[in-house]
């Protein structure tokens, strides 16, 4: 939905779920909340609704305000909502252009830089974990406080002294966001002493002449406010007792923040307020909200296109990047962008949190998002490996297209196999993308003797690339439509292709046939070439497609019986010979006549 967009919901939605945070796009008027778990304020909150699978319950999360020390707050300030985890909503130079200003979180590792950002930001967007040096890769998010409008950026844990590859791999992307923040909130651990790297890295934001603000974290009581008196030491003048993981204190950090930014621009002001739109009659229970609109859905009206365009302006095309560890996605990802968005290094699971990046091509936007390398259950031990995992597939989830990239070095495994029917089963379209393509063209070969599994994976991996196709489509015959490019991320070779059939798959996942057209093609087909048992065998009286994104056929038969997956495949490929849908899966349901 477009920056601004506002639509009118029910609050008992299934799915919804209560938190606080500023960000709301869509509204139920009226509507107030209480709960004696949500903090010790007395104010009514108005309640704003947006769609979540972020948190559980709206226990989980605690006022703003700070607890022990009740105060009047205006009624603007705190909403109760219902969010999904975020992605980098806009790009830094549209958010720069509009006048948004960007707030960075830094600090050294371990002291709740994440789960700051996530309680501002009203998500779980960032993996939160007692481990130290979970977060690697910048991450973004939208979020309002006071009526304006803030970009969050969360980094990695800062050590400005470590040469290893990946410490400084993330003080470079620290300092990426150093350069494009506005003001700097430094997070310290307030049950530890200050230590050396703390110094360091006050120095350090010295000298990006940035409005500087120390945020004492685990601070969670009252008691514990004479924590902060060792940090005086840092030198900086604007010092806040917080605790991240209980709301307290942080509406104080955030009102200081806000008062040393510039002045907001006048549409910047009034972004925040869900503009008048056309009154439409709210529904009355869930079952009217899952009736289907008649112009899109109706199994008796024929639609007047064959196919569901939208205006390239409004609506946006998730890439999710996914594989199993090591194949190269962050290396696609920033070939994709011509940038150093990710991380990149040999050591796999290098990603952990999902990081996204839009991109502009042919008047069409793309959100790449490079995910975590899918284990095993058996191979995460850690448990930012496992939550990385899950964020992953929550990820894939939420695409519109999957790019399943493969090692060309190694063939198909079947973990591989495994990713892609986690594609296939959730209705993502899917490209598959064979990486490392050079390396196997080029003959290259470790001078020590090859192992018994490298031999084996030597013998699956012929270098002639049509072989290497026909291979391919043997070990995953369940993706027989889904197109492959052949690639080599590190050098760009062959990515050109990628836009091209990013476009051409993104069109045909939204293609709509009318069910005149499909009434046609029914009598065309010759269902005696199917080979069916005779007893579930049906007749299909007309066929219609009731949706798109992934398209989803309805058959209208003499009874009620499952159609065998032999039949369902025969129909699946006649259909894909008629009318296409590369690169996208085809959903085939059936319903008996008297029903």
């Amino acid at each position: 939905m477009p920056l601004g967009a506002g639509r009118f919901g029910e609050a008992d939605d299934a799915g919804w779920e209560l938190k606080a945070t500023r960000v709301s796009i869509i509204a139920i008027p009226g509507l107030s909340h209480l709960h004696r778990l949500c903090g010790d304020s007395r104010l009514r909150l108005s309640v704003r609704l947006e769609e979540s699978t972020a948190l559980s319950h709206c226990g989980v999360l605690s006022s703003l305000a700070t607890r022990g020390q009740p105060k009047r707050l205006s009624p603007h300030r705190y909403h109760q909502t219902l969010t999904q985890p975020t992605y980098n909503s806009t790009s830094t130079l549209a958010t720069a252009a509009a006048g948004v200003p960007t707030l960075a979180i830094v600090g050294r590792p371990n002291v709740g830089k994440s789960t700051l950002f996530n309680r501002i930001v009203g998500s779980r967007r960032a993996i939160v974990g007692d481990e130290s040096g979970i977060t690697r890769d910048r991450l973004y998010g939208d979020a309002e406080w006071g009526g304006r409008r803030l970009r969050l950026v969360d980094t990695g844990g800062i050590l400005p002294e470590e040469k290893d590859l990946i410490p400084s791999e993330i003080y470079r992307q620290a300092r990426v966001a150093l350069d494009e923040a506005a003001a700097i909130i430094m997070v310290v651990d307030g049950r530890t002493e200050l230590a050396g790297p703390d110094l360091e890295l006050v120095r350090l934001l010295r000298k990006a002449n940035r409005p500087l603000f120390v945020a004492v974290n685990k601070v969670d009581s009252e008691k514990q406010s004479s924590l902060i008196n060792d940090f005086h030491r840092l030198g900086v003048k604007q010092m806040f007792p917080i605790s991240a993981e209980h709301g307290r204190g942080i509406d104080d950090l955030l009102d200081a923040v806000i008062a040393v930014l510039p002045p907001a621009k006048p549409e910047e002001g009034s972004a925040g307020i869900v503009p008048d739109v056309e009154k439409k009659p709210r529904p009355r229970s869930r079952k009217h909200l899952e009736q289907p609109e008649p112009s899109t859905t109706s199994l008796d009206v024929e639609g007047p296109t064959t196919e569901d365009q939208r205006p390239t302006t409004d609506f946006e095309t998730k890439v999710a990047i996914i594989g199993h560890p090591n194949v190269g996605k962050s290396t696609l990802l920033n070939c994709l962008t011509s940038s150093d968005r990710a991380i990149v290094s040999p050591i796999p699971g290098t990603t952990r949190d999902a990081v996204d990046e839009i991109i502009e091509h042919n008047g069409r936007r793309f959100r790449f998002i490079d995910t975590a390398g899918i284990r095993r259950k058996g191979k995460t031990h850690l448990m930012a490996e496992k939550l990385s995992v899950v964020m992953a597939r929550k990820h894939l989830e939420g695409a519109d297209i999957a790019l399943l990239v493969i090692d060309a070095t190694e063939g198909v495994s079947q973990l591989d196999a495994a990713i892609a029917g986690y594609a296939h089963e959730s209705g993502r379209s899917i490209i598959i993308v064979v990486n490392k393509w050079d390396l196997v063209i080029s003959g290259k070969k470790t001078d020590a003797r090859p192992t018994k599994a490298e031999r084996m994976r030597e013998s699956k991996r012929p270098g002639d690339r049509d072989a290497y196709e026909q291979r391919l489509r043997y070990e995953l015959k369940f993706l027989n439509y889904a197109p492959i490019v052949f690639i080599s991320a590190q050098s760009g070779k062959g990515t050109e292709k990628i836009f091209p059939l990013l476009e051409e798959v993104a069109t045909e996942r939204r293609k709509r046939v009318t069910t005149s057209q499909m009434n046609r093609f029914i009598e065309r087909v010759d269902f005696e070439r199917a080979s069916v048992p005779m007893r579930q065998r049906v007749k299909i009286l007309y066929m219609t497609q009731a949706s798109v994104a992934p398209p989803t056929f309805v058959l209208f038969t003499n009874r009620a019986v499952k159609l065998h997956f032999s039949y369902q495949r025969f129909l699946e490929n006649q259909i894909r010979e008629a009318f296409g849908f590369v690169g996208t899966p085809i959903w085939i349901k059936n319903r008996a006549r008297d029903s």
